[in-house]
């Protein structure tokens, strides 16, 4: 199989799809990788490393689309990419087509496979999402202290606070992996930090797990209404496997907050858990609305990504390994977790999250391949 690992365009975005590694494990699988020039210098691979572990280079995105029967990349694809996009060929990357409708529409009508690396599971869990969620969740605590310095448009609080000053008051939406890394980052701070979740179950695992300045409660209506006034910095990490992610901050709600309190919504892949949540980048990362502060940039972990791109090729390579080596339709068979990760077929949708999230018809994967 040709395996194709075109640049990342999405704006800061320095990650890779496969490492100097990946590609080396591909060619003694008997594989053929083309790399497009300049895709891992980000990362901190140069051409030369690809090109010793067997890669071909060539030198524009188009030849890596036009030749590779399976793409894998990081993110997902730019309307400007979106020609490149073939019928039959396999695209693995993430894809959050919950929050993007255009983009959804652009995969179907172009017949191409896209595997989204969000939606693959193993026993409930998310294997592919995980690493990228613990390094945007540890990412969080620290890009939202910056945005509270008061030039940078917070209220300028100090975090961590100062002896006779107390530390700032954290407020985590959702204690999953995010909201998991996010605690234990912003309570080694010094902060004050309440996270709230909804499960039961996990409850008591935040409760065995955080340090004493870190506070697990239930997450309800009555008490996100009762904590938000009191938060400097609130970190939204909800997540509902496939589909977009609920509003619990409403545009009305801001108005009970601190001004200048600052927001960070890691959930804006899937929409934002934030009402005025919208996408923006490592470029211009910060906006106001309702005197808020929001930081809603949908590729945190591009900024790190020597960190990030060793995170998810660990996790993404054995899979992309068993597309390659077994076949599409055998590799999906043989995997029913791979499987759940196959959001569009050949023109038909088959992830249900995004067919909720837009009244759009649905087909079930084995319908769609049969």
């Amino acid at each position: 199989m040709f395996i194709g690992v075109p640049k990342e365009i999405k704006n800061n975005e320095y990650r890779v799809g496969v490492t100097p590694s990946g590609v080396w494990a591909f060619c003694q699988h008997g594989h053929q990788v083309l790399v497009e020039r300049g895709a891992g210098l980000g990362s901190g691979f140069t051409d030369e490393a690809y090109s010793a572990r067997g890669a071909e280079l060539v030198h524009q995105a188009s030849d890596v689309w036009r030749r590779a029967d399976m793409v894998i990349k990081v993110k997902e694809p730019l309307p400007s990419e979106y020609s490149l996009l073939q019928e039959g060929k396999v695209l693995f990357t993430y894809l959050h087509l919950a929050a993007d409708r255009t983009l959804t529409e652009a995969l179907l009508e172009s017949g191409i496979i896209g595997i989204a690396y969000e939606t693959v599971e193993v026993g409930g869990s998310l294997p592919l999402l995980t690493p990228m969620s613990e390094v945007a969740g540890r990412m969080a605590p620290l890009v939202g202290a910056c945005a509270l310095l008061y030039p940078n448009g917070g209220l300028g609080r100090l975090v961590s606070g100062v002896p006779g000053v107390a530390p700032a008051d954290v407020l985590i939406l959702g204690g999953g992996i995010v909201g998991l890394n996010a605690a234990k980052v912003a309570a080694g701070t010094g902060a004050r930090v309440t996270l709230l979740e909804i499960s039961p179950k996990r409850l008591a695992y935040l409760d065995d797990v955080l340090p004493a300045n870190c506070s697990a409660v239930y997450s309800d209506r009555g008490n996100l209404e009762h904590y938000l006034p009191m938060a400097d910095l609130v970190i939204g990490g909800v997540l509902l496997h496939g589909a977009r992610a609920p509003h619990l901050i409403t545009r009305d709600m801001l108005c009970d907050m601190k001004p200048r309190a600052v927001i960070v919504d890691v959930s804006v892949d899937q929409g934002g858990c934030v009402e005025t949540t919208r996408p923006t980048t490592h470029e211009s990362p910060t906006y106001y609305e309702e005197g808020i502060l929001h930081y809603c940039v949908a590729n945190m972990p591009g900024a790190v990504p020597q960190t990030s791109t060793a995170a998810l090729t660990s996790v993404t390579l054995p899979y992309a390994l068993r597309l390659a080596d077994k076949g599409l339709e055998a590799a999906l068979r043989d995997d029913p977790g791979l499987a759940l990760g196959v959001n569009v077929w050949r023109g038909r949708l088959t992830c249900n999250g995004v067919a909720e999230s837009f009244g759009m018809a649905c087909s079930t994967l084995e319908a769609a391949v049969a």
